[in-house]
């Protein structure tokens, strides 16, 4: 089924959170919580402003993206559980495959 969001909504699909720690410990499906993290699939045409001129969403599809905990409906479509939410429920976009595992810059000292 295709679906296609209104207004400034898009369609989101979750990205699983590792299931183990860096420490190599297992972390069992009780104790996980549901990832913010996910990757734009549909995108609507954007909103309207207030002379009602299109105003285009920022995000595109592929986008992957990090959201609030409780941002988003969900959904299931053809078995597969999505989330639709606003764009501005979209805190913002990861750049790069590697932004997700890279480790924070050493500071150098004065």
């Amino acid at each position: 089924m295709k679906f296609r969001p209104l207004h400034d909504r898009v369609v989101v699909r979750r990205i699983e959170a590792e299931e183990k720690t860096k420490g190599g410990i297992i972390i069992p499906d009780t104790a996980k919580e549901k990832p913010q993290e996910g990757e734009v699939i549909a995108v609507g045409p954007g909103g309207r402003d207030e002379s009602g001129k299109l105003t285009p969403i920022d995000l595109k599809v592929g986008d992957r993206i990090l959201f609030g905990k409780w941002s988003g409906t969900e959904i299931k479509l053809d078995g597969e559980e999505l989330l639709i939410m606003k764009e501005s429920d979209v805190m913002g976009v990861v750049q790069g495959q590697a932004a997700t595992n890279r480790p924070a810059p050493a500071r150098k000292k004065a």
